[in-house]
């Protein structure tokens, strides 16, 4: 019997951290080089304008940082981040933390399609492109707003169920509580709640991450909208929903066809518009401005109260019902806006510009300008003001300053560099699409983040009007739903293991 010796194995030395860490690296080149760009990008950013960029919301999320309440038109949640954050006195930090939660939207969606879905580093990265690169999103990022963090939310909690193909009562609870985060960071998040345990009802998940989800996203919702009633007297999150809803219908609305009864209803009265007044064709003039169309002031109170709320509400579902096919205009107008390939002025010059990297001038001659002041508006408590706001929030000066030449390249790169409406109805198409040709699996995954993001477009439209940033928070989820899609396009297939036929005797295959 010949026995033959095995041959001697070398000792294959153990890569070391550094060379597995570039091998890591190297395997997902693309996203590295985007996210290092997309990076520069927020750094150069946070260089050309501070501290922070302001939006006319901006003032209202600070003065309850420093004086706690629930507010009556918004959620609080972006205002507890501000709180949270308050001690460091700085709103530099807070864009920094904003600008890190973009990039952290940017690594949910490629993580989620590499492992989960299969895609190639080349499929995954372009997949959050618009995410890294957008102007407005950097910018948007750059301001003191809520829209960033909303987007993180919804991004992670859509991730999360979709990671899991057997969700656990654990996890059930943990999506809960990402939705409850996100409905209080923007109302609109809580009918999201709706699309989440519809999705996991098709899953066939089970009753028990199900009431998971709901139990955990109600608990601290009603907490909120308890402390809301202590406060306002009325359980809810809000009271400026019939106001935001009488906006929407305020330009078409005529007491003519809606025919209220005068005995029973004069709350409504004064809602009508004067006749002799030329309609505004923007909705937001009928509540945000005084003057043209403005009608709210008539009751000499506080136009946020909860009796004109309701009044203002129940008016704006009689303008509904009333006339059909005026409010299917709006709402149809308002999402064709949506879809455009340019950026014109809407709703006025004021909105506009404040999405806009401005560099008033600044040059090698005149390396810093001031962009914008801020206001002296009224604030809470009574007697006090915005501009002291910002100052006791900073401890020290808030308003933006523009700065050579960071300011110059982000004001330049903007005009080219920005994700027009039609690229998210593009890839809305493509969800929509793909989900159609996989009926017969209820269209499988991209289905949760097709709704939520189609959820996100027209319920503005609906319920408010047309703004450039609410397009934003809906524009990953619709890009991540079409990357799914496509996956089996842009996977690339696995060649089967070329194993023979048959094995000698005496032999194994590999």
């Amino acid at each position: 019997m010949v026995t033959v010796a095995e041959p001697a194995q070398a000792d294959v030395p153990t890569p070391s951290k550094g060379a597995r860490l570039l091998g890591f690296l190297g395997r997902r080149r693309l996203f590295v080089i985007a996210f290092t760009l997309g990076s520069l990008l927020r750094v150069v950013a946070m260089l050309g304008y501070r501290p922070a960029m302001w939006f006319n919301d901006s003032y209202e999320y600070v003065s309850v940082a420093l004086h706690p309440r629930p507010h009556p038109i918004r959620p609080d949640g972006y205002s507890f981040w501000l709180l949270i954050l308050k001690p460091f006195h700085s709103f530099a930090l807070v864009v920094f933390t904003q600008h890190l939660m973009g990039l952290a939207t940017a690594v949910l969606i490629y993580v989620l399609l590499r492992r989960k879905f299969g895609l190639p580093d080349w499929g995954a990265t372009l997949a959050v492109v618009p995410v890294l690169f957008d102007a407005y999103q950097i910018q948007l990022e750059q301001m003191v707003m809520s829209d960033t963090m909303f987007t993180l939310l919804i991004v992670a909690l859509v991730t999360v169920v979709l990671w899991h193909r057997k969700m656990s009562w654990r996890t059930g609870a943990a999506v809960g509580l990402l939705l409850a985060l996100t409905a209080l960071t923007r109302s609109i998040g809580l009918p999201i709640l709706a699309v989440v345990v519809v999705f996991l009802l098709i899953k066939r998940t089970g009753w028990k991450p199900i009431t998971a989800v709901v139990t955990a996203c109600a608990v601290p919702v009603v907490a909120y909208m308890g402390w809301f009633a202590a406060a306002n007297g009325q359980f809810a999150m809000t009271q400026s929903d019939g106001l935001i809803l009488y906006m929407r219908t305020a330009k078409f609305a005529d007491c003519k066809k809606i025919k209220p009864d005068l005995q029973r209803e004069q709350d409504l009265i004064p809602l009508c518009n004067n006749p002799s007044i030329e309609r505004s064709e923007f909705s937001q003039l009928y509540l945000w401005y005084s003057g043209l169309g403005e009608v709210l002031h008539r009751w000499g109170t506080d136009k946020f109260d909860r009796s004109i709320n309701d009044a203002a509400g129940k008016f704006a579902k009689r303008a509904i019902l009333a006339q059909p096919g005026d409010y299917l205009s709006a709402v149809t107008g308002d999402l064709l806006r949506s879809f455009r390939w340019d950026r014109p002025v809407f709703p006025d010059a004021n909105t506009w510009n404040q999405y806009q990297f401005s560099n008033k001038g600044v040059s090698r001659k005149d390396p810093v300008r001031q962009t914008s002041s801020v206001p002296k508006w009224p604030s809470y408590p009574q007697g006090s003001t915005t501009d002291r706001d910002m100052v006791a929030y900073e401890q020290g000066r808030a308003s933006t300053k523009a700065y050579w030449p960071w300011a110059t390249f982000m004001e330049r790169y903007q005009r080219i560099f920005y994700l027009p409406g039609l690229g998210v109805g593009l890839a809305l198409l493509v969800g929509i699409v793909g989900v159609v040709v996989r009926w017969r699996r209820l269209g499988g995954p991209a289905l949760l983040p097709l709704v939520a993001s189609a959820a996100l477009v027209v319920a503005p439209a609906a319920t408010a009007e047309f703004d450039y940033r609410y397009l934003l928070p809906a524009a990953p989820l619709a890009f991540l739903a079409a990357a799914i899609v496509l996956r089996r396009v842009v996977r690339p297939r696995r060649r089967p293991s070329a194993v023979p036929a048959t094995v000698p005797a005496g032999e194994t295959a590999a």
